[in-house]
């Protein structure tokens, strides 16, 4: 099949009748624009079936995240980037969902539209524009397409664009209201209308406390038309109506702004003014603006030759944390993103460990902004430590917008889990290394690292032999609490101070030369068979995800080929098969791909994310049972297996170099585009 017959069959699959002759420009615009069918994930609603399994992919601008869902108009809610408040039993700072301005309803002739009344719902992702596009048709009267966006240029707008073709004379009205989450008191919705020197503004306006007032937040929205719609106001409601004959055509844009006191003092006239500033520059303008800043995104890019089903997995991982991030916010990423509130919005090792190296590959713009975010709230931590009577840093295991611990306090992890502490350290060492911004070393990253040092220094306790001990901790592998050596928690304190030692000497510090004897003597504990223990005490039980095999990949504390196949061949059998997370398998396949087992490699690359993604775009879930997409972190285990398993990439004291490693056996090519400061390209062909 020809590239261009490909992708019209691609485009067309699926498509009504009615819809392809309603809207057949499509396609040519999609061709014209050089868009490449790898970037689309397509759904068509099966009307024939019971209720379809499906997860929504987010519209996100890494300051608010747009879920659209599988109806006419339907958008499952919108979350806010470092807004909290408390809730739950223990009352902890949890994010919370914007008040939505995409409450948009339509009628014809006087009868509301449900999704019983459509036919042809078809869904597109168009991941290089950052467009989430759907059309539908009303047997017989009306073929309808729209778009929504969040605009990469305007963080706290949203657009959503409508295009409506009539088969038959209609009656057509859209109403929009405000949809407020069950995390607000008080709302107020009412129609606002003024003049800005000579145009008319006239904007749906919501505003609301969060439950417990620490928040504000204001939301507003405006109908703009192509000038064949009559608007009307019906109390909180914002309506626009037009007959239209056979043949007929219109189209109108809905922008929506959500503000809150997080960002500005008075958030419901900023949500206004950015009404007006889209009104003035025009959503058109606007939106080409969205998709230059997200064509130069995509110069970060990952190509795979002959594995198509891979190929688009790896997109949407890499879309996802391209919309979940954004530079200069000094904001990092949760584990879901921008797509739910899902462990409460705060920020894990997830970040740092998991989606903050292939930022750092591919984007090193979200990348600063992920360790901006721990440098901001360096001094939190460092009171935690003194809370907990340690010197240095201590960074809270789930950290809030202010840097705090927002564990559950049933949660043994929020005491226990410290190794967050090291891969802050290793990660800011790593921005160094990538970037090799000698300022940014001297005034941040040596604060950070030099911070977390006094901590491992303070936290390890020397052994009558001259070694050293780390006592009460829970590792990666959280079925293991109150343990002594901890294999990863001790991999990650040695590398973190050896990352402090070599710190110090390239800002002309002195450090304690203690750091580098505890670094040395940290206990790595063997078994009789010379597996690499656990922990003290470890005896075969079963894990949650990977622990020591950490420590060959990404630590680099064992180096030895021999003791990784070991320790692989080990524990690959005593993860938790259920209530596993995806991560473990990605660093599975990069070790094996480092080993030159092409095969196994791949095996452990499918493991790592296909019993996890959900129908129909294949969104990321935390585990092989769990329903919970977007699971942030394990899309950036599935990046990093690709980047730096069978691609070969590694972060090193003189920045990222390439390593030998194999490819799939059904992969011709990988191709990894703007890798680095210097936007590198480098290619892995098949031998």
């Amino acid at each position: 099949m020809g590239a261009a017959v490909a992708v019209a069959a691609i485009m067309a699959a699926g498509r009504s009748y009615a819809l392809a002759a309603a809207f057949p420009g499509y396609e040519e615009d999609f061709k014209a624009a050089g868009a490449d069918s790898s970037f689309i994930l397509t759904y068509v609603k099966d009307y024939s079936s019971d209720p379809e399994e499906y997860a929504g992919i987010c519209a996100a601008n890494g300051t608010l995240g747009l879920l659209p869902w599988n109806g006419p108009f339907a958008v499952r809610h919108v979350m806010l980037n470092n807004v909290f408040e408390r809730s739950g039993e223990d009352m902890v700072a949890t994010a919370v969902r914007g008040i939505c301005p995409f409450g948009l309803s339509m009628h014809m002739d006087g009868k509301e539209i449900g999704d019983a009344d459509v036919r042809g719902l078809r869904q597109e992702i168009d991941m290089k524009r950052a467009e989430h596009v759907t059309e539908f048709e009303v047997p017989g009267k009306v073929a309808v397409r729209y778009s929504f966006i969040a605009l990469r240029n305007l963080p706290h707008a949203l657009l959503m664009t409508c295009e409506i073709m009539a088969e038959d004379e209609t009656d057509v009205t859209f109403v929009n209201r405000m949809a407020v989450p069950d995390e607000y008191v008080s709302p107020l919705s009412f129609c606002r209308s003024f003049m800005t020197e000579s145009r008319q503004i006239d904007a749906l306006c919501t505003g609301a406390e969060t439950l417990h007032g620490s928040h504000s937040v204001a939301a507003a929205a405006m109908f703009m038309h192509d000038g064949t719609f009559v608007r009307s106001r019906s109390g909180a409601e914002d309506v626009i109506s037009r007959k239209m004959k056979k043949g007929e055509s219109a189209s109108f844009t809905l922008a929506g702004t959500i503000c809150s006191t997080a960002d500005f003092s008075d958030p419901y006239n900023e949500a206004l003014r950015q009404i007006v500033y889209i009104d003035r520059m025009t959503p058109d303008r606007l939106i080409d603006g969205h998709r230059r800043l997200w064509e130069e995104l995509w110069k970060g890019d990952i190509e795979i030759e002959g594995d198509e089903e891979a190929q688009k997995a790896v997109r949407l991982a890499l879309y996802s944390l391209y919309s979940f991030g954004r530079e200069g916010t000094g904001l990092s990423i949760p584990p879901m993103g921008l797509s739910s509130r899902g462990y409460g919005g705060h920020i894990f090792w997830d970040s740092e460990l998991w989606m903050f190296p292939p930022m750092l590959m591919l984007n090193s713009g979200i990348a600063g902004s992920m360790m901006e975010y721990r440098f901001d709230r360096l001094d939190k931590a460092i009171g935690r430590a003194s809370a907990y009577g340690y010197r240095g840093a201590m960074f809270p295991w789930e950290s809030d917008g202010a840097g705090e611990e927002a564990t559950p306090v049933w949660a043994i992890t929020g005491p226990m889990e410290h190794h967050i502490t090291a891969d802050v350290a290793i990660a800011a060492w790593n921005y160094f290394c990538v970037t090799q911004d000698r300022e940014w070393l001297e005034e941040k990253g040596w604060p950070l690292i030099s911070a977390a040092a006094e901590f491992w220094a303070d936290r390890a306790s020397c052994n009558g032999d001259g070694t050293w001990s780390i006592h009460g901790v829970t590792g990666a592998d959280e079925y293991a609490n109150n343990v002594t050596d901890n294999a990863f928690t001790n991999g990650a304190a040695k590398t973190a101070l050896g990352c402090a030692v070599k710190a110090a000497k390239k800002c002309g510090r002195t450090c304690p030369s203690e750091w580098a004897e505890i670094a040395d003597g940290l206990r790595i504990l063997r078994n009789s068979d010379g597996v690499t223990m656990e922990y003290d005490g470890y005896d075969g039980e079963m894990i949650k995800q990977a622990d020591v095999n950490l420590l060959a990949w990404p630590l680099g504390v064992i180096m030895d080929k021999r003791q990784m196949l070991r320790d692989l061949e080990y524990y690959e059998d005593r993860i938790d098969p259920v209530n596993g997370p995806a991560m473990s398998f990605s660093i599975f396949c990069i070790q094996y791909a480092r080993l030159g087992n092409a095969d196994k490699a791949y095996e452990m690359f499918r493991k790592c994310w296909q019993p996890f993604v959900r129908e129909p775009f294949g969104a990321f879930a935390e585990t092989s049972v769990s329903d919970n997409p977007y699971f942030a972190t394990g899309a950036g285990g599935l990046l990093q297996a690709v980047l730096s398993g069978f691609g070969g990439l590694e972060i090193t004291e003189k920045g990222i170099v390439q390593r030998r490693s194999v490819l799939p056996p059904s992969w011709t090519r990988l191709t990894i585009r703007g890798v680095g400061p210097d936007r590198r390209t480098y290619t892995v062909f098949q031998d």
